[in-house]
């Protein structure tokens, strides 16, 4: 595909970001002349990460060459490590290397199909999440992309916005799924056990609510790290309450109350930022 379809399917808008010597651009569907433009989503939503706080790494497997830079900096709004591949062979040859967290794949390449290299990818790994990114639009072809091992299906041309939305979901669920049953947290003399839900500190229980336990054990999965108060609301309440972000500072306030109470203080407050649970 050249430049020149590109431009045609999609509509740029100049973004505030640039990636080396080349000016990022976000690309939305473009949309039907009644509706006003909306504004572009990529890179607005709250930062999402391994769970030991490691950026999210994402192979783009496609020939063209015009869109993979697109999808590449596109992703790359939202902090993500990006490696591309240009044929099927340099993409299973890649994902043996560098495992990373998810693909997007497109079926029609000059070497090896999309399929074959999914099934090839299967071989390695069966959690990695798929997701087919493809000219192929006919049901026949989406069923056929599902049932050999796809984690999610879509069809050129595409939204970025909704792209990223689909990658999205399909991490945070294996992300959430990474996290054995039995789950021994310490921080310090902060210790936290997911099958029992107990939580300790220097030996005396404390108890807490349900709510209380999930803000714990997202911010022991994340020691020392800074959370804004988005990551937390989007961690623990998944925007349940619309995107307010209060809700994270009362809570932070009753776990302080539980945790912090007569101790040296661990549920630290970052000015303009967020919070940082840290051992004394």
């Amino acid at each position: 595909m050249t430049i020149a379809k590109l431009r045609a399917t999609y509509e740029f808008r100049d973004a505030a970001v640039c990636f080396g010597n080349i000016d990022a651009m976000t690309a939305l569907s473009v949309d039907p002349p009644t509706q006003s433009s909306r504004p572009a989503l990529l890179g607005t939503l709250p930062k999402l990460r391994r769970a030991n706080g490691a950026p999210i790494r994402v192979l783009v497997v496609d020939d063209e060459r015009a869109l993979t830079n697109l999808v590449t900096m596109a992703l790359r709004y939202e902090e993500w490590e990006v490696d591309v591949a240009h044929d099927g062979r340099e993409a299973i040859a890649k994902f043996g290397k560098d495992r990373p967290d998810a693909v997007v794949l497109d079926i029609m390449m000059p070497d090896v199909d999309g399929l074959h290299v999914l099934q090839r990818l299967r071989e390695q790994c069966t959690r990695t999440p798929v997701l087919f990114l493809t000219a192929r639009d006919s049901v026949l072809d989406r069923v056929t992309g599902l049932t050999s091992g796809a984690d999610d299906y879509m069809t050129k041309p595409f939204s970025l916005d909704e792209l990223v939305a689909r990658l999205r979901g399909l991490l945070r669920r294996v992300l959430d799924d990474m996290h054995p049953d039995d789950e021994k947290l310490q921080v310090g003399d902060l210790a936290l056990q997911t099958s029992t839900r107990e939580v300790t500190r220097e030996g005396d229980r404390i108890e807490l609510t349900s709510t209380e336990f999930d803000l714990l054990l997202f911010m022991m999965r994340n020691p020392r790290r800074v959370l804004s108060r988005e990551e937390i609301l989007q961690g623990v309440w998944n925007y349940s309450f619309g995107g307010k972000t209060s809700i994270v500072d009362l809570y932070i306030s009753y776990l302080r109350k539980k945790i912090d109470v007569d101790r040296v203080p661990m549920i630290n407050t970052v000015r303009g930022v967020g919070y940082q649970l840290r051992p004394r």
